[in-house]
């Protein structure tokens, strides 16, 4: 497994950016949150106070997985939609139009023809769909470790950016989530597994089952094992995407399920990563909020979203934003006649 040197966040910008909230004009702690995410971004930028968050950028992994039949929609919504993120039309690019954030999207594993989609699109595809990972790996060997360094290569390329959100696009995402998030922390198929795209009564116990199934197929070893017996090309790529934005010390705000389980995941690769990570927004899966507990992260929006993209952590950077102006902006107590 390869090994990665991980910076550590500027802890005397954090303990100076602490110094600073307290002496602004407020009651000291009255900010909450806030002063919390002052501090972290301080530390983060290694300056007091932060930079601005002007460039926020969202690359969205898209990828189909042999398990869609349990969703409630078909598998071809994915490359439908990838689609509809080129057009401009999806929710994450009508969310990130709000803020000011780009978006890309990365074709890692989509089962279709994208003869006529851009080429920078597809220039990180590592294969069509993956197994269903109830009866077969959901990657052949080597796959993992190649969606990985793409997902690297990624983030590289997006490495003057001042925040970097991961979102994601693939039928069948939660149901892969889940049992990755069970396999990495010992629990049962039927403590992390939710509605997913809306599925209830048979349905969702017939993708329990499948959760059930694919943990008990065989032991994993390690967690490019986790990936490629029950994971996919695109949750890999994530991961991957992960772990280089913090070996180049790039914030980096999750969205839902998908990124905490591709977070999850990073920090076994590479631990320390999830220190340059904050969670955008708690979705309701509960498999995010027991990969989130294990990596010490608490959600700064809970909105009950569901929809993956990014679209949850988009929405979480207006808040990051007015943490900076609270840290930069205001008043200090010593200053007043």
């Amino acid at each position: 497994m390869p090994s990665f040197a991980i910076p550590v966040p500027d802890a005397a910008a954090r303990a100076a950016a602490l110094e600073r909230l307290d002496g602004l004009v407020k009651p000291v702690g009255s900010l909450g949150r806030l002063e919390e995410l002052a501090a972290w971004l301080s530390a983060a930028h290694g300056v007091v106070p932060p930079r601005p968050l002007d460039d926020v950028r969202v690359v969205v992994f898209a990828g189909d997985h042999g398990v869609s039949a349990q969703s409630a929609y078909p598998r071809e919504v994915t490359a439908a939609m990838v689609r509809v993120f080129l057009a401009g039309r999806s929710g994450v690019t009508v969310l990130a139009a709000q803020v000011g954030a780009s978006v890309r999207v990365a074709d890692i594993a989509v089962d279709w023809d994208a003869a006529d989609v851009p080429g920078e699109v597809t220039a990180h595809k590592i294969r069509r769909g993956s197994g269903a990972i109830d009866v077969e790996d959901a990657l052949a060997p080597g796959e993992a470790l190649a969606a990985f360094e793409a997902g690297r290569a990624i983030a590289a390329s997006e490495s003057t950016a001042d925040v970097l959100i991961p979102g994601d696009m693939g039928i069948g995402n939660t149901t892969v989530c889940a049992a990755v998030v069970a396999s990495a922390l010992g629990l049962p198929a039927a403590e992390v597994v939710g509605a997913g795209t809306g599925v209830s009564g048979e349905a969702l116990e017939r993708k329990t089952a499948v959760v059930a199934a694919a943990l008990a197929r065989r032991p994993v070893t390690d967690p490019f094992d986790r990936l490629t017996a029950l994971g996919s090309a695109c949750l890999a790529a994530t991961a991957g995407f992960l772990v280089e934005a913090a070996v180049r010390g790039i914030p980096v705000l999750l969205d839902g399920i998908f990124s905490a389980t591709a977070a999850l995941v990073a920090r076994d690769i590479a631990p320390g990563a999830e220190q340059w990570w904050l969670a955008g927004h708690r979705s309701t899966e509960p498999a995010q909020a027991f990969a989130l507990k294990a990596l010490g992260l608490t959600p700064i929006l809970d909105l009950g979203l569901r929809l993956g993209e990014g679209s949850g952590a988009v929405q979480a950077v207006p808040t990051l934003r007015a943490a900076r102006a609270v840290i930069a902006e205001m008043g200090l107590l010593a200053d007043l006649g």
